[in-house]
């Protein structure tokens, strides 16, 4: 027997105008493949801004101070972050919503393509989220300790919005791990 499957046929039962109309909506995903596109885009536009941030803060390491050198660190880890981000999202999302990507026998292939679902694919964003915050969160301690006039209402913001973070992470972990408890339906 021959490896390809044939294409299941539609069911007798139904009528026409369903059978087409349920086709035309399973094609409607590839209206999602701009998006993607987009945020390839976007993902440039962070390397952009990663090398010009690097460039600038390199230029004064001579300069700077241990603290200074944190700063700069957590920067660029942060821009990395972001861009880690977009890319699971990039990728995963087109792999899960609109076609499966082939890359051949490609040893460069990333484990986890092809095998994040949509719940797997909200942990990372939160998880991403929540480092990206933490470390803001961080710098911002860090300015202060160096001095930085930041007010109280800000430290208070950028504490808020992380534990906020936090608990929607562990919130949407809990109601993941729940369902998956359950029966499906």
């Amino acid at each position: 027997m021959s490896d390809v499957q044939k294409p299941s046929r539609p069911s007798p039962r139904k009528p026409a105008f369903e059978r087409h109309l349920e086709l035309w909506l399973f094609r409607s995903r590839w209206l999602m493949a701009p998006f993607y596109v987009g945020l390839v885009f976007a993902l440039a536009a962070m390397f952009v801004v990663f090398a010009r941030e690097g460039v600038r803060e390199l230029s004064h390491l001579g300069f700077m101070s241990p603290e200074e050198a944190i700063l700069m660190a957590l920067t660029l880890i942060d821009l990395s972050l972001a861009g880690n981000l977009l890319l699971i999202v990039i990728l995963s999302g087109y792999e899960n919503f609109v076609s499966k990507i082939d890359t051949g026998d490609d040893e460069d292939r990333p484990s986890w393509m092809g095998v994040v679902d949509f719940a797997g694919l909200k942990l990372k964003l939160v998880a991403s989220i929540v480092a990206i915050s933490a470390i803001a969160l961080l710098k911002a301690f860090m300015k202060l300790a160096e001095g930085a006039d930041i007010s109280d209402r800000e430290l208070g913001w950028l504490v808020g919005i992380h534990v906020v973070f936090v608990v929607s992470g562990v919130l949407l972990a809990l109601m993941d791990w729940l369902v998956s408890k359950t029966d499906k339906h």
